[in-house]
Formats: C-alpha cells, structure tokens, sequence
C-alpha cells in the first residue's frame, strides 16, 4: 500500500518536491495557505519547469487543500508530512496537520535554517526527522508555476541529505531517500545538526545578502567588497557552530577550516575560496534571474526569516561567546528593508 504524503507549505521548495512526488507516482496532498495558489493548481496543474526539458512538467495528480479543508484528511491518514513553511510558520504549521497523522506517521521538516525541535515540541522527537536541501534554488514566480533556476545536483553533489535527529539511520530514512532519490540526488545522514549548521551557514552567507542588497546571488559574488562579507559571514557561523560541537560539512563545497581562515585574513585560503565561489560564465543559463528566497520574499513584501538564519547565529554566538557581528549588522539592516525603512540596496553592505 502506498504511503499517503502531504505537504503542508506547496510554496517554491514545499511545491517543486511535492509535485515531483506526484508526477513520479506517489500519493501527494498539497496544503498551501495562498488560496490563489491552491485554486490555479485545481485549475490548470501544477507547472513546473527546470534547466532541461525532462524538468518541465504540469502536474494533474496532486490533490490540492486550502487550509480549512485540512481537516478531511481524518479519513485518510498521513504518513509523511513534509513541513516547507517559513520558519516562523512552523508551529501552527505542525499542529495543523498533527491530527490528521496516522499512528506511525511522521513529520519531515523540508525547510531552511532549525525547525526540528519546534516540531518535536508539537508531535514528539520520535516522531520528527529532517531533510536538508542543499545547494538548490526554486521561485515560486506565479500561482501554479514553479521554476528551478539551478542545474540538478547528479553525482556532482548531494541535494538531499536526510536524517534522524538522534543519528541512527533508521528504515523511514532509507524510504525517504528512496522517494527524494528519483528528484534529485539524497542520502541518509547520521550528522543531522551537523548539516543543519552548515546549511545555515551556507544560507547565512548569501540569503540576506541578496535581500539587503536587492542583486542576484551571482551579482552579489562578483562584487569583490560583498563577496569579501559574505565570507566573513560564513567564517563566522563555522567558528560559533564548531564551538557549539557540530561537526560541519562542506559549505558551497569548500572545506569549513578553509572558509573559516579565510574570513580571518589568511591570504592563501582567501584567494582559493575566492576562486571557488566566484560564479563560471555560462555555466548558468538563469543565473540573472537567480535570487535565494529571502530576497525574493522582499520583492514580494512578505516577511523574511532574517530572524531565524543570521539572527540566531548572532545570538547562538552571544550565548558562547564568539562574536558573530556581521550577522548581527546584517540582520539589522535586512530587518530595516523588510519594513521600508531602507530600500535594498548595494550600498548597505558595501560600507
């Protein structure tokens, strides 16, 4: 018997895997709070579109909730629930679907920056586990329309990384990275907060950046002064998230040290990083329409998780003490442009 998977959040990330889910032949229930969203997916399909022709697709299979039809799941019980909301969604998010889970399901934080314990705090740790998204970029540019603006990752790097958050790898992990599998390339983690930390590095490094400063990711990196920042964002969260024990993987595939030596003035790991981050000409066919989704969330006018990324390394690293007070100026400053009291703009970080 198939299990019954809903995602509660069908938004650019939440959307592009659920949708893929379905179009591959699982049992998906899309839940989004965006009612033009939900109604143009009942209308026309779920579009989605990638770099390549076999990535562009219009999904029909998916069922498709607003929020106040949630509770007709009752009669069919969920057994993976992927949470994709914002970060500050995610509580209510989880007691929206608690009731309708089966009594082994389970849910699936499929988000940026740390969820996991506000959802065991709604459904328990042993029924909670995590799934990384690396290194992938989705826009969620109008109802029903969903593109990926970067190349899948192949054997050239692993997108998906999923786990437990007490390490074991256990069968529903395995199923997981099966399913996640025919999207893009996964693998079972037994370094959960590990990876979490150095996602949040890697999102700490460029997110709130694009946001504050209004360019694309690879404008962005091509600016020697914010690129030089963004690497001391990065240097930053290594050092507050290696005094904090996690053992760090590769972030935008550089080694950690090398990262964090450069952020600290050693000119030889400034120079090689640089080189690696500096973006290939042509290698990315929508590289100018490429913006992380916190600065497309300022286009849009909706909140941002500034709070959640670069606020809780500052904060993580007040605790401990080892400043972080590039992630404290930039969620400052991104704070400002998300009320209108600044515009985005280069300038902001360039000073």
């Amino acid at each position: 018997m198939r299990k019954r998977i809903a995602i509660v959040g069908a938004g650019a990330l939440g959307g592009y895997v659920g949708g893929t889910l379905a179009h591959l032949g699982h049992d998906v229930t899309l839940i989004d709070p965006w009612p033009e969203h939900v109604e143009a997916i009942r209308k026309k399909g779920l579009e989605l579109d990638g770099l390549t022709p076999e990535e562009r697709f219009t999904v029909t299979k998916a069922k498709t909730l607003h929020l106040t039809e949630v509770q007709s799941l009752a009669r069919t019980p969920i057994d993976v629930a992927m949470v994709a909301v914002k970060s500050y969604d995610t509580a209510w998010a989880t007691m929206l679907i608690k009731p309708c889970l089966a009594p082994e399901g389970c849910v699936v934080s499929l988000q940026n920056c740390l969820n996991e314990e506000t959802i065991a705090g709604v459904v328990g740790w042993g029924r909670t586990l995590g799934v990384i998204a690396s290194m992938i970029s989705v826009d969620l540019y109008e109802p029903a329309r969903i593109r990926r603006t970067v190349a899948k990752g192949g054997d050239k790097h692993t997108v998906f990384r999923v786990g437990e958050p007490h390490g074991r790898i256990t069968r529903r992990v395995g199923e997981l990275v099966e399913w996640l599998s025919g999207i893009d390339s996964a693998r079972a983690t037994a370094n959960l907060w590990g990876e979490r930390w150095s996602k949040l590095a890697q999102n700490g490094m460029g997110n709130g950046v694009s946001a504050a400063t209004g360019l694309t990711s690879g404008d962005c990196l091509r600016n020697e002064r914010i690129r030089r920042f963004q690497i001391r964002l990065a240097g930053e969260a290594i050092r507050v998230g290696q005094a904090l024990g996690y053992q760090l993987e590769k972030i935008r595939g550089i080694e950690p040290e090398r990262l964090a030596r450069a952020a600290e003035g050693d000119a030889a790991a400034l120079a090689e990083v640089e080189a690696a981050l500096m973006p290939k000409s042509g290698a990315n066919p929508r590289a100018g329409i490429q913006r992380p989704s916190m600065a497309q969330d300022i286009l849009k006018g909706r909140r941002t998780e500034i709070d959640a990324m670069n606020g809780v390394i500052a904060a993580k690293g007040a605790e401990i003490g080892v400043p972080a007070p590039s992630h404290a100026k930039l969620t400052q400053i991104v704070t400002r442009v998300e009320r209108g009291e600044l515009k985005p703009s280069p300038s902001l970080l360039e000073g």
